[in-house]
């Protein structure tokens, strides 16, 4: 499959750093399982770029092995930036090793799902939203 290969760089701005954001995708993100990755998908509060954010355990292999699913996970990423709606995170847990895949596999792979990450992002509202935020709408 050939496609839009990734333009540009990997910010700061576009990434998942601290662990409190990963345990907020963990906790209240929907999940979609593919056949070598999880993606959690959480709204946050504000409508920024889409973030990502990677977790490969060292049950995927050695560093080489996670580095390189890794670099891979970001490049599909960037080149799937039409997937992601704003104000979305992305974790990505790698579920088993990617050997032998290629980023067009990895890009497949994910847009083989895009109905499924986009039907879970359409509720959003219900994805990200606090406590706080529905008792807020309830007293309208």
């Amino acid at each position: 499959m050939t496609g839009a290969r990734p333009v540009g760089r990997f910010p700061a701005s576009q990434r998942v750093k601290k662990r409190l954001e990963f345990q907020a995708a963990q906790n209240a993100g929907r999940k979609a399982i593919l056949p070598h990755f999880v993606l959690l998908l959480y709204a946050r509060a504000d409508s920024g770029e889409a973030r990502l954010g990677v977790v490969a355990s060292r049950r995927i292999g050695g560093a080489v092995i996670r580095n390189r699913a890794k670099r891979l996970i970001r490049e599909a990423f960037r080149a799937t930036r039409q997937l992601w709606m704003p104000g979305i995170d992305v974790v990505v847990i790698v579920r088993r090793p990617l050997e032998g895949m290629k980023l067009d596999d990895v890009r497949s792979e994910w847009m083989s799902r895009g109905e499924l990450v986009q039907k879970r992002e359409a509720r959003r509202d219900l994805v990200g939203r606090s406590a706080a935020e529905d008792v807020a709408r309830s007293s309208g």
